[in-house]
C-alpha cells in the first residue's frame, strides 16, 4: 500500500504564480538558464539553479552557491512572494496542452516506500546528479520541485479529483509556452480522509519522471534520519513533494534519435544491412511517424522510410521487447556500432515535443540519419518496473513539463 500524505505546502501568492512558476532545472543548460532568469526576479529558476546569479567563474558546485539558493528561497518567503498553508492539505494540479488536460493529486510521499520499492523505477541515476540536488535540498531544507509519479486507475480517487475540480481553483494562468496551469486546494477534513483512505487502494506507485530528484530526496530524508537517532517517522523529511497521475490521463510522446555518421558504409550498404531485421519500405518526403509499436520511422538523405520490425527480433521481454531495445539492438549497435547511446557522440536523443521537421533540420544540416520514434506507453514501462528491469536511456519524454516553484516541501524549522 502507498503511503500518501496530505502537507503543508509553501507556495506562491497567486498574485505573482504566474512569475514564479518555472520549468524543471534540468531542462537547461548554465547558459541557458542565465538567459531564462534575465529580468525575472522572482522566476523559481533562480533558486533552482542559484548559479544564475554569479558569474561564469564561480564553480556550479561550489558552497556559495547553494547557500544562495537558501537565501532567495528564506527572502521570497519573508516578502510575501510564498505564503504556507498552515494545515496538512492535499492539491489537485491540471495541465492543458494543446487542449489536452492531465490532472495529479500533489502530495508527500514517503521514504519509506521508495526504500522498500513501494515506489517502483525504471531508470539508474548518476552520483554526480544526485549529489547536486542533495546539495540544494539539504542547504535550502526544502524539496522544490516534485517527483513525477504514476498509479493504476482506482475508481474512486477518479471520482474525488473530478469532485474537487468543479470547484473554484486557487491558481489559474497560462505559461508562456501556451500550457495553462491550475490548482485547487483541499483542506476539507473528510475530503483528506477520503482521498488518504482511497490511496489505501494503490499497492504501488511508479516513477515516471524525476529519478534524480526522488534519490536525493530520500538521500537527505535517511540523513537526516542518522542525525536525528530519535526520529518518530512522522517528520517531515521522512516524506518528498510528488504529484501523483493515474495511468488514464497521461500521455508519453516518443523519444527520437539522430545520428552523426552511416558507420563507413554507403547508403545502399546501409540500407542492405537494416533489411535484414527490418522491412524498408520508401515512405516519399513527408515526414513519417509511426502509427503502431514494431514501427520506426528513418529519414536519410532527404528520403523518409519506413521500418517494420521482422518477426524474428520481437521479443515478449519487458526490456527487449521495447521499440527502443529493438532499434538498438538491430540497428544502432550491430550497423551504425553505437554499443553505449549514453556516451557515444555520434548519437544525440530528441525529444518528440520538437517534432519531426526538428529530426529533418539536424539530418540536414549536422546528422546523417534519423529515426522517428513509437512512444514508448505507460503500460510498457509499469512492465518493466514491476519487473525489476530498467530502460534503455532516453526510452520516454513527458509532456506537459511539471512546473516548480507551485510546491515547496519544507523538511522541518
Amino acid at each position: 500500500m502507498a503511503i500518501v500524505r496530505p502537507f503543508c505546502a509553501v507556495r506562491p501568492n497567486p498574485v505573482v504564480v504566474s512569475q514564479v512558476a518555472a520549468l524543471p532545472y534540468d531542462v537547461f543548460d548554465r547558459k541557458e538558464a542565465c538567459q531564462v532568469v534575465k529580468g525575472k526576479p522572482l522566476s523559481f529558476l533562480n533558486i533552482d539553479r542559484p548559479e544564475t546569479q554569479f558569474s561564469e567563474d564561480v564553480d556550479i558546485y561550489a558552497d556559495c552557491v547553494y547557500e544562495k539558493a537558501r537565501e532567495l528561497l528564506e527572502a521570497r518567503m519573508t516578502d510575501g512572494t510564498f505564503i504556507q498553508d498552515e494545515d496538512p492539505c492535499y492539491y489537485v494540479y491540471q495541465l492543458t496542452m494543446d487542449g489536452r488536460s492531465q490532472t495529479g493529486i500533489v502530495a508527500c510521499s514517503a521514504v519509506d516506500d521508495y526504500v522498500d520499492q513501494v515506489i517502483k523505477k525504471h531508470e539508474n541515476t548518476r552520483e554526480e546528479k544526485e549529489m547536486d540536488r542533495i546539495r540544494h535540498v539539504d542547504t535550502t531544507n526544502a524539496q522544490t520541485g516534485p517527483i513525477f509519479l504514476a498509479y493504476r486507475a482506482v475508481e474512486e480517487l477518479d471520482r474525488l479529483v473530478g469532485q474537487v475540480c468543479a470547484g473554484k481553483p486557487v491558481y489559474s494562468f497560462t505559461a508562456q509556452d501556451g500550457v495553462e496551469h491550475k490548482v485547487w486546494k483541499i483542506a476539507a477534513p473528510g475530503l483528506l480522509e477520503q482521498i488518504e483512505k482511497a490511496f489505501r487502494k494503490v499497492p504501488v506507485t511508479y516513477i515516471a519522471d524525476g529519478h534524480h530528484r526522488a534519490a536525493s530526496a530520500v538521500k537527505v530524508g535517511l540523513k537526516r534520519r542518522k542525525e536525528h537517532p530519535n526520529y518518530t517517522g512522522e517528520e517531515p523529511f521522512n516524506y518528498f513533494l510528488s504529484v501523483l497521475f493515474s495511468d488514464e490521463q497521461l500521455m508519453i510522446m516518443p523519444y527520437n534519435r539522430v545520428v552523426k555518421d552511416l558507420n563507413g558504409l554507403s547508403k545502399e550498404e546501409f540500407l542492405d544491412k537494416v533489411s535484414q531485421s527490418f522491412v524498408v519500405k520508401e515512405e516519399g518526403r513527408y515526414p513519417y511517424a509511426p502509427d503502431e509499436k514494431g514501427q520506426i520511422g528513418m529519414y536519410l538523405e532527404g528520403q523518409w522510410y519506413s521500418l517494420k520490425a521482422r518477426a524474428e527480433i520481437l521479443s515478449e521481454d519487458p526490456v527487449k521487447g521495447l521499440d527502443v531495445s529493438l532499434l538498438q539492438d538491430a540497428l544502432l549497435g550491430p550497423v551504425l556500432g553505437i554499443t553505449d547511446p549514453r556516451t557515444d557522440a555520434r548519437i544525440d536523443h530528441i525529444g518528440g515535443i520538437r517534432g519531426l521537421k526538428e529530426l529533418e533540420r539536424r539530418v540536414d544540416e549536422d546528422m546523417k540519419v534519423a529515426f522517428s520514434m513509437y512512444p514508448t506507453s505507460i503500460q510498457e514501462l509499469f512492465a518493466v518496473a514491476d519487473a525489476g528491469l530498467l530502460m534503455p536511456p532516453k526510452s520516454t519524454w513527458f509532456e506537459p513539463k511539471l512546473r516548480s516553484g507551485i510546491f515547496i516541501h519544507k523538511l522541518g524549522e
